[in-house]
């Protein structure tokens, strides 16, 4: 818990718990919520193949993620860590041109 809290700047252990409550939230409302959009959009694992639906499944879930890992952090109380950890995420990927310019905050 300490490597956690050093590594992440924290004060509190409270605060990991919440941070581990929200990750944890996060990726089970993400995966729930992308069955509903595809099928919205007319995809389901009757009307697809499974080699085709699996992946969009996925590609679907990653921005769910993203939207919701920042509500769950603004709902928690912890926005500031997890928007920078969504910065450093999308940058380790690739999209940090998603991001602003670091002087245009």
């Amino acid at each position: 818990m300490e490597k956690f809290k050093q590594r992440w700047g924290l004060k509190h252990n409270y605060q990991l718990v919440v941070i581990f409550i929200v990750f944890a939230v996060t990726g089970s409302t993400s995966a729930y919520v992308s069955k509903p959009i595809l099928a919205a959009m007319g995809i389901t694992k009757d009307t697809w193949p499974l080699w085709a639906y699996y992946p969009l499944y996925i590609i679907i879930i990653f921005p769910a993620y993203q939207v919701i890992l920042m509500f769950f952090g603004f709902i928690s109380g912890q926005f500031k860590f997890f928007w920078m950890f969504e910065k450093k995420m999308l940058r380790s990927l690739g999209l940090g041109f998603i991001l602003p310019k670091e002087n245009e905050k």
